[in-house]
């Protein structure tokens, strides 16, 4: 995969990062610091089963990245990480299921109390930084039916400001992913689709003001929840002062291990941590304009 380095606009003038994707300014001197969480309240998926009592695949395949581009990873399962100092963090990751502030876990860790999801939600606005993998989709859903659209004042407001919730998935399979912005960091070697096997989510409740970066191309695709109109399954969105970046992706290891996965996951964290500029216009309904049409079964 080429890198290519990256233009970070400030008005009229324009610099050329040092880092790859941008991740790191030399001029700040200060290593940023990204806050992993993976806790799973519901199913837990193998990326972030610990190994060998170890740090999950995941963990290592993102502390990896940041010791490459000069960013301290800290992988946790412990929810009351929340009740602490958040701005020590320039983006919080979550790869979690089911709500996590359900005492049960997969693994006994320490839930996140119901005001350290607030404090959450409140450092986003103000400005931090959040990325989204996979089944952090599949957390704190919005009440009501699977198969219906709730109005965005009835969802979650962790889902509001996430953009998008979880569904239900299909067998694993190869299918596309069709590119609506080339330019965010990341895809820029992309082209206008790629394909590999994978476990696609299908996906409800976007937010109306998201910047869709990949399309979940679905005619063609095996299993009746898929047989719907094309939908957002990688976005980027404001949400108060905050960035947010989510991606779908994620559920299996060979799919972290590639590497054009791994250059949109950068250039996530990237945007996410303000070290990249890029345009999040709302395209929605430009990109995907019959979204919100569902399957009929499920």
């Amino acid at each position: 995969m080429k890198r290519r380095d990256f233009l970070l606009r400030t008005g009229a003038a324009t610099l050329v990062s040092a880092f790859p994707l941008g991740w790191a300014k030399a001029a700040e001197g200060k290593k940023p610091r990204v806050l992993y969480f993976t806790r799973s309240a519901g199913y837990e998926h193998s990326p972030v089963k610990p190994l060998d009592g170890g740090p999950s695949y995941s963990d290592n395949v993102l502390t990896k990245l940041g010791e490459e581009n000069n960013v301290e990873v800290v992988c946790t399962k412990d929810g009351t990480v929340f009740d602490g100092d958040l701005d020590q963090f320039d983006a919080i990751a979550f790869y979690t299921c089911g709500d996590l502030c359900n005492p049960k876990s997969a693994r006994n860790t320490p839930p996140m109390s119901r005001e350290g999801k607030k404090r959450l939600l409140a450092w986003i606005a103000a400005g931090g930084g959040f990325v989204g993998f996979h089944s952090a989709s599949d957390s704190f859903h919005s009440k009501g039916g699977q198969n219906v659209v709730q109005k965005v004042e009835d969802r979650d407001p962790y889902i509001q400001m996430l953009g998008g919730e979880f569904i239900v998935h299909g067998a694993q399979q190869v299918a596309t992913m069709r590119v609506t912005s080339p330019e965010f960091p990341g895809l820029e070697d992309a082209g206008n689709a790629f394909a590999f096997n994978e476990e696609w989510y299908t996906l409800k409740n976007f937010a109306p003001d998201m910047h869709v970066i990949l399309v979940q191309e679905t005619r063609g695709m095996k299993g009746k929840c898929y047989q719907r109109p094309p939908f957002p399954a990688t976005w980027a969105r404001m949400h108060g002062k905050g960035r947010v970046f989510f991606t779908s992706l994620g559920h299996r290891e060979d799919v972290w291990d590639n590497p054009l996965v791994q250059e949109i996951i950068k250039g996530g964290f990237g945007w996410a941590m303000k070290l990249i500029d890029a345009s999040v216009e709302p395209n929605l309904k430009q990109a995907t304009p019959d979204c919100d049409t569902l399957s009929g079964e499920l």
